[in-house]
């Protein structure tokens, strides 16, 4: 049952803390977007108790952006997930607050610059064909499960001067530790949050025995790193790798399939983008607003605060649903429908803001551009051919989009 309060409700030492929305709920491609937009109405400061004893979640833009905002008074550095997984090691730069967590960042965002993503983009696009072009040939296949969920690993094996198998391995045990992450199975998370460890520690075990040059590869820099005159300390460094590899394999592999949902439902809009490729990182930038996978990274507050007349108390952790806060009306006029050239579209959220913004944003604009280029060019149509299955609450977005492709003329090899 929805718990309704306004602006002028006057919080109290006696809270009542209600169980405003179910974050398990049985999900359809629509469902999740239809609750929040009666939460950012009728409740928009929540609470649930579907995961940890309880949690709070924000449900508007202007309040997720307040705590984006305002590290010192909410912290990533006690429980920045929910659920809570158990703790298996600090992992900067997402578990450090400012300015622990600068030293990290600074070496980190030498890595997403213009000049590194041109030098990455044809091995984007390689990566994109290589999986896209025999699909497409064969006439169908599930975006989701044989593209979306295979793509990233390719990506970031290049990202990181990884085997590709190696990088495969990463995406299995990812999806597996996010799987156990929301089913609260702290075992599970732990056994395989330290496989993890244990990859990314002979990643650093090689790069010590062979360095590369810390200007094209990311843990030889984070090695080499120095911070007031010191190296970094290694059990830091290690914590970083693990958390780097593992961050960028999630959200693109929910995130793909959207747009494809979203075309399929929207033929004019693919026609469009067709007849008009330059139209591509428009149309993916307002897919991110409209489709952003996050909803359950979080902050604790470190003092008592009140949204909306209620009080969360220091020490409660906060869900900042960034995948309500991107269709606030309020910032988005005709939030829940897609609209070209939104004057404010650089106001959504789906990369986080303020000190922990995703640092790999850069790339994953790339990833999605690349991936809507060439599928679009390689086809004159496609469409949904059976249920669309939805990742579940940390994330959302899509796990399997069956679809047939009708190819054209230039699903052969690269394009000209």
């Amino acid at each position: 049952m929805t718990h309704r309060e306004t602006a002028d409700d006057q919080p109290t030492e006696d809270r009542v803390l209600t169980d405003d929305f179910d974050p398990k709920a049985p999900e359809t491609f629509t469902s999740a977007h239809e609750l929040y937009a009666d939460m950012r109405q009728q409740c928009p400061v929540a609470h649930s108790y579907g995961f940890d004893g309880g949690f709070w979640a924000l449900f508007r833009h202007e309040d997720v952006n307040r705590v984006l905002r305002d590290p010192d008074t909410f912290t990533t550095s006690v429980q920045n997930t929910v659920p809570k997984f158990a703790f298996t090691g600090r992992r900067p730069p997402l578990h450090l607050d400012p300015p622990e967590h600068t030293a990290y960042r600074r070496v980190i965002n030498r890595f997403f610059t213009p000049t590194k993503m041109r030098a990455m983009h044809p091995r984007v696009r390689e990566a994109a064909v290589e999986l896209l072009q025999p699909m497409i040939a064969s006439g169908a296949g599930d975006i989701s499960k044989e593209y979306a969920q295979r793509f990233p690993a390719m990506v970031f094996a290049e990202f990181f001067n990884l085997e590709r198998e190696q990088a495969a391995l990463i995406k299995e045990i990812s999806a597996a530790y996010v799987a156990a992450i929301v089913a609260v199975d702290d075992e599970t998370v732990k056994r395989l949050s330290g496989r993890l460890y244990e990859i990314a520690q002979a990643v650093i075990d090689e790069r010590r025995a062979a360095p590369m040059d810390p200007d094209t590869d990311l843990t030889t820099a984070l090695m080499q790193a120095t911070y007031e005159g010191e190296p970094l300390p290694p059990e830091m460094v290690l914590g970083c790798v693990r958390q780097l590899l593992v961050t960028g394999m999630v959200a693109p592999s929910v995130f793909i399939g959207n747009m494809f949902v979203h075309l399929d439902r929207d033929p004019e809009l693919a026609r469009t983008l067709r007849e008009n490729p330059e139209r591509i990182p428009a149309a993916v930038e307002e897919f991110l607003r409209m489709y952003g996978p996050y909803r359950g990274m979080a902050r604790t507050a470190r003092e008592d605060v009140v949204f909306e007349g209620r009080r969360i108390k220091a020490g409660e952790p906060i869900a900042l649903v960034y995948t309500s806060a991107n269709r606030d009306e309020r910032v988005f006029p005709n939030g829940e429908t897609f609209q070209f050239d939104r004057p404010n579209l650089n106001e959504h959220i789906s990369f986080g803001a303020g000190v922990h913004s995703c640092p790999g944003a850069p790339l994953a604009r790339m990833m999605m551009t690349v991936t809507l280029e060439e599928a679009l060019a390689r086809t004159t149509d496609f469409e949904v051919t059976g249920p669309v299955e939805m990742a579940k609450w940390a994330e959302w977005g899509t796990n399997s989009v069956p679809l047939r492709f009708t190819p054209s003329e230039h699903n052969t090899g690269e394009r000209p």
